[in-house]
């Protein structure tokens, strides 16, 4: 085995230990459209260290150092790229893992698992219409590909673009027929716009298909809550999580509707049995602070300090991070009445936020006023 082709197989099995990049299955092996010179040895030996260390939760910095140790050697190791990518993504460093899984995608242009990791990250930083757009370059050119196509339909569903999510949902079925996942994203693709009956008609044929579907009882809860069934809706995903407890999906999603009701000492207690796994996740750092804002009512300084403590770490790892950055400001301009402090925060999110994200016109709002306070400057 060359050091190339030893490369690529610790990348794929790196992919398949965090978990990152798009749904589970495997990936279409295509190689590389650039011709690249041999690997160094010396560099594929860091990544085998890195792909190692990265297996340790307590190692994860060592993995990460590795890995840049390898690409400063072999700056063509495209592998040591994208499995640096996904480990920065895996530790919520997302601004980072999209710079090193870029630079990825443009040595291997072909690789589904990279594009596909791209994409992920994109989407969990907001940016749902870049996402889109490059997955809709990649089918087209390989028709074939389930798990980029998959992909395309939540991204597409995310930006707001419910036809094409559901032609490409369509298009998924027709090449894996009765694909529970496929199912479920056309679904609440169907339910983005408006379309509770069919949206439901179309779950219960998911979960037909596959009654352990986990994904497939999320989007029935989703399709519960849309429809004001709350109890429904909890019992829904709380199904998800007993099918897939590694996957705090649905823990979150119950803690963002929690949230959404006002219930702040119930969405904590989610966000925390999530973190109680994943200590790192950075959604669920973000609504536990949520929660704990709301809870504090303003009024209590230990939570407020916990919250802006959770936000700043994920600020720490990533300073792009627009959620982390609006709910910042959030906190000193209504929770601790400090507006010219959170000024910085609202702005850097209006940076590097996408032009149609909801939260731009409070964020001006608060810029706005932020302003007015302090005499206009």
């Amino acid at each position: 085995m060359n050091a190339r082709r030893l490369a690529l197989v610790l990348c794929l099995s790196l992919c398949t230990l965090v978990g990152c990049g798009g749904g589970k299955g495997k990936a279409a092996v295509v190689a590389p459209s650039k011709t690249l010179p041999p690997a160094n040895p010396i560099a594929v030996q860091k990544m085998v260290e890195g792909v190692t260390a990265a297996k340790d939760p307590k190692l994860q910095a060592r993995a990460i150092a590795s890995l840049r140790e390898a690409i400063k050697i072999d700056p063509n190791l495209w592998e040591a790229r994208y499995d640096l990518g996904v480990v920065l993504a895996q530790n919520g460093d997302l601004a980072h893992a999209e710079e090193e899984l870029r630079a990825a995608v443009k040595l291997a242009p072909d690789r589904e698992d990279v594009v596909v990791a791209l994409a992920e990250v994109r989407r969990r930083r907001g940016s749902h219409k870049d996402a889109a757009e490059a997955l809709e370059d990649y089918v087209k050119a390989y028709p074939g590909a389930l798990r980029a196509r998959t992909l395309l339909v939540t991204a597409l569903r995310d930006s707001g673009q419910h036809d094409k999510a559901i032609a490409q949902a369509r298009e998924v079925l027709v090449r894996k027929p009765g694909d529970a996942t496929a199912l479920s994203e056309l679904a609440l693709s169907h339910l983005g716009r408006g379309e509770a009956d069919t949206a439901q008609l179309l779950v219960k044929q998911a979960l037909d298909v596959d009654a352990k579907s986990a994904i497939a009882h999320r989007v029935s809860g989703l399709v519960l809550l849309a429809a004001g069934d709350d109890a429904a809706a909890f019992q829904a995903f709380q199904k998800a999580a007993q099918e897939d407890p590694k996957d705090g999906t649905s823990r979150l999603n119950m803690g963002a509707v929690l949230l959404r009701a006002g219930a702040w000492a119930k969405a904590a207690e989610q966000f925390r049995a999530v973190l109680q796994t994943n200590g790192d996740d950075v959604d669920a750092q973000i609504g536990l602070a949520a929660a704990l804002r709301g809870e504090s009512e303003g009024k209590n300084p230990k939570m407020l300090e916990e919250a802006r403590g959770l936000l700043a770490k994920v600020l720490e790892r990533d300073p792009h991070h627009i959620a982390a950055n609006f709910n910042m400001g959030v906190l000193y301009a209504e929770s601790m009445k400090k507006p010219g402090e959170a000024r910085p925060y609202f702005e850097k999110f209006l940076d590097d936020a996408p032009r149609g994200h909801p939260a731009r016109a409070e964020a001006e709002r608060q810029v706005t006023a932020a302003k007015a306070a302090k005499g206009g400057s």
